[in-house]
């Protein structure tokens, strides 16, 4: 009997501590998070130069690393209050380089994306080379699966999820349930809280938080994007198949960058 007695006890001890734990804990419901994204330019050109026999790539590869760095490194902010956010760059302080070489349609992406979580729609200002749509449709749908493993990113517990998009590529994500809002950078939602980390590993590029800053975000600051072509995703695609019929093996890397 007293054996009992004490289980229930520590029971009810246990369920104390669980429930003011979770009384405690804080959720952000608005804020601003800033994302750095990495790409490995070395490992993209040597896909790119693949099969090319002339040695005229080969030392522009060369002379593209005795220049810079092997990872191009640029920010963007994600805002969002509620179920709302607005992603776009920081035009400040970017890596950037003229080579020729190092063109690369995903790891040039400059897009603005407003998020609409509760229409589950988004609004998308994307520059193609020398144009520029708005892209209006309904959200992505990912087909995530939650996995156990955990890491700490910008001073939060993020839980890993892998998903499939676009047919083949392969994405790894890091998402935080003690921010509820369920975006990310680009056009990533889907997971119970928000992309801290995200990663395509075979695209060799990671987008991953620095800092994440509560504060008050207004109407204004999550205002979308208005300059651009019309169009929604089928038109884009239709749009980039048309122009893309002649790059032979570039094209499918380019038109799953401008499909992100």
């Amino acid at each position: 009997m007293k054996t009992i007695i004490n289980r229930i006890l520590i029971l009810i001890i246990v369920l104390t501590s669980c429930n003011t734990f979770a009384q405690n804990e804080h959720f952000v419901q608005n804020g601003v998070i800033e994302f750095e994204k990495k790409s490995n330019m070395y490992a993209l050109i040597t896909k790119k130069i693949k099969g090319e026999t002339d040695s005229y790539y080969q030392a522009a590869f060369e002379s593209y690393k005795k220049n810079n760095p092997q990872f191009k490194t640029t920010k963007s902010i994600l805002s969002f209050s509620k179920n709302k956010s607005l992603y776009k760059w920081d035009e400040t302080n970017q890596s950037a380089s003229n080579n020729w070489i190092a063109d690369d349609a995903m790891a040039n992406l400059k897009n603005v994306i407003a998020t609409d979580l509760d229409t589950q729609t988004s609004i998308t200002q994307k520059n193609v080379y020398d144009d520029l749509y708005l892209v209006k449709d309904s959200l992505r749908k990912i087909d995530w699966k939650i996995t156990d493993e955990t890491r700490e990113i910008a001073g939060y517990e993020c839980r890993r999820a892998n998903a499939i998009i676009i047919d083949s590529v392969y994405v790894v994500a890091y998402y935080t349930i003690q921010i509820p809002f369920s975006g990310g950078p680009e056009s990533f939602t889907g997971l119970p809280g928000t992309i801290l980390g995200l990663a395509m590993p075979h695209e060799n590029m990671t987008w991953f938080a620095t800092k994440v800053t509560e504060i008050p975000v207004s109407d204004k600051d999550l205002a979308p994007p208005i300059k651009g072509k019309p169009t929604d995703n089928k038109g884009l695609n239709k749009i980039l198949l048309d122009a893309l019929k002649d790059w032979g093996k570039w094209a499918k890397k380019t038109l799953q960058a401008y499909s992100l």
